[in-house]
């Protein structure tokens, strides 16, 4: 039985939840849950996230490696501790100005998807396309990559001691293993990643509040000369600055994921911008002051030479139990994973569920009630950019155009006070919050073209790519018989393979 959308993006079809077609009984034989009518038992996404678990999300996301790893990417470009500080405090103020009007989107528009969503909502089918090609092909499966690969660093790094490096393959094989078994947690057992998330969240928070106690407990005694006239030699150049706010704004990054859950989370019009509310100034805070205290401990020269800043800063104040700092990293990696794995996956299925992506990943396991193919997907395009070569670079290339389009799902704010002033809005920001934060971010846009010109053609460039594919898989409905028949085929043995059927619609 075909979708009912003529515009999926292979046009691939689907066994109907509420069909009786004998495919249908495929399925119905494995779980008998989906007969009944009422809510609890349709084959939907369920609403399982309460206010602490948003919280959790946000943190979860926003608090991975980075904080621990690389604070350095801001002060090599502005030379100065003060005005390091002062980057670190403007990127949260720009995280809270953003928060905030991702709490007016995600309440006036309380779907899953997040940016996707929004630029569909306002700007069409291409646009949204396009950021959702970047996102599946680039932005998600890299980082995914990335943060196993930070994981196997410091789960190894025990092992081989001194100068022994540890072998690039043992890091690759560890993390695709882990990226597996987080994809497995949160496509059967969400109640199990929720709870992981929770405990994962107050070890992240509590990790960072010991390397902020111990900088405070080092300059009581009176080692303060890092902060002897804490703005000489600052840089003036711009685009310095352009490249060291995106240093700061990377360990801010994932404020918005919550939105791409909005359609499970219970209570979306107050949980949503209150986990937002409570989430953002917590982390502003604590980040303003981790960076302080390893402003405190290590001299500008100790931190250009560190690959991993908390490390180095645990080995000068701890001593022996500097092996806490290492551990506390592997788990914010994990933690922050497993986030992003659940997160983005909500985001592949909407995009599918509007005809963006092959119809298949829009179905839900119809016993976990979980995107588990959108999830079994996103798990293969990771493992496969964890052997493709330096996933660095792609993310290099991509950043530029992934802040163009959360630049552009702002300005659907804009657009929508415009074009339906009379639109439902239970959280309306002051008109100014979102220019502000267009006006920042096109700064932060268009610097760099100059400073780094070819990773931002580049970044364009793969964006261009996805146009063909937008034409071939979506505008073009008339495509041949063999074509659907293949789909058909490969549609119905991954239906049966992951026991997944369409998504049911509340009437």
């Amino acid at each position: 039985m075909l979708s009912p959308t003529s515009e999926g993006m292979l046009l691939t079809p689907t066994i109907e939840a509420g069909a009786s077609t004998s495919a249908r009984t495929t399925v119905e034989a494995t779980d008998g849950k989906i007969n009944g009518d009422s809510s609890d038992s349709a084959v939907q996404m369920k609403k399982r996230l309460g206010l602490l678990e948003g919280v959790a999300i946000i943190l979860g996301i926003i608090i991975g490696s980075g904080i621990f790893v690389s604070p350095k990417g801001v002060i090599q470009e502005v030379e100065a501790v003060g005005t390091s500080l002062i980057i670190w405090v403007m990127c949260g103020l720009l995280s809270m100005i953003g928060a905030l009007c991702y709490a007016e989107l995600g309440t006036s528009i309380p779907q899953s998807g997040g940016d996707y969503a929004y630029i569909l909502e306002a700007f069409g089918h291409l646009p949204a396309f396009l950021f959702l090609w970047d996102a599946m092909m680039i932005f998600v499966p890299t980082t995914n990559a990335i943060m196993g690969l930070t994981f196997a660093s410091y789960v190894l790094q025990p092992f081989f001691s001194g100068e022994c490096k540890i072998p690039e393959l043992a890091k690759q094989l560890l993390a695709a293993v882990t990226i597996c078994f987080l994809t497995y947690l949160n496509s059967y057992y969400m109640k199990v990643t929720t709870k992981m998330q929770n405990i994962i969240m107050f070890t992240k928070v509590g990790a960072l509040l010991m390397i902020i106690v111990m900088g405070i407990i080092w300059m009581l005694l009176g080692n303060v000369d890092n902060f002897y006239k804490p703005f000489d030699n600052t840089e003036t150049d711009p685009g310095k600055f352009a490249v060291a706010f995106y240093s700061g704004i990377f360990s801010y990054a994932g404020w918005n994921y919550l939105n791409f859950m909005t359609e499970e989370l219970q209570n979306p019009y107050k949980n949503l911008p209150r986990a937002i509310y409570i989430s953002l100034p917590l982390v502003t805070i604590i980040y303003v002051l981790a960076n302080m205290s390893y402003l405190a401990v290590l001299s500008h020269k100790e931190m250009m030479a560190s690959d991993a800043i908390a490390v180095t800063f645990g080995d000068k104040v701890l001593g022996v139990w500097s092996v806490i700092i290492p551990i506390m990293v592997a788990i914010s990696s994990f933690g922050g994973l497993s986030v992003h794995i659940m997160t983005s996956s909500r985001m592949c299925f909407v995009g599918a569920r509007n005809g963006h992506m092959p119809a298949l990943l829009a179905h839900i396991n119809v016993k976990s009630y979980t995107p588990l193919p959108s999830l079994f997907f996103l798990c293969i395009l990771s493992i496969v950019m964890l052997v493709c070569g330096d996933v660095y670079v792609l993310i290099t290339y991509s950043s530029i155009v992934e802040s163009f389009f959360i630049m552009l799902s702002v300005s659907a704010i804009l657009y929508f006070r415009y074009k339906r002033p009379n639109m439902e809005r239970p959280i309306k920001v002051s008109l100014w919050i979102p220019i502000v934060f267009i006006i920042i971010c096109a700064f932060l846009i268009i610097v760099p073209v100059y400073v780094a010109p070819y990773e931002v053609g580049m970044g364009i460039l793969i964006t261009l790519v996805g146009i063909p594919f937008y034409y071939v898989g979506v505008v073009w409905k008339k495509k041949p018989q063999c074509l659907l028949k293949f789909t058909t085929s490969v549609t119905l043995l991954c239906q049966k393979l992951l026991v997944s059927a369409k998504e049911e619609k509340d009437d």
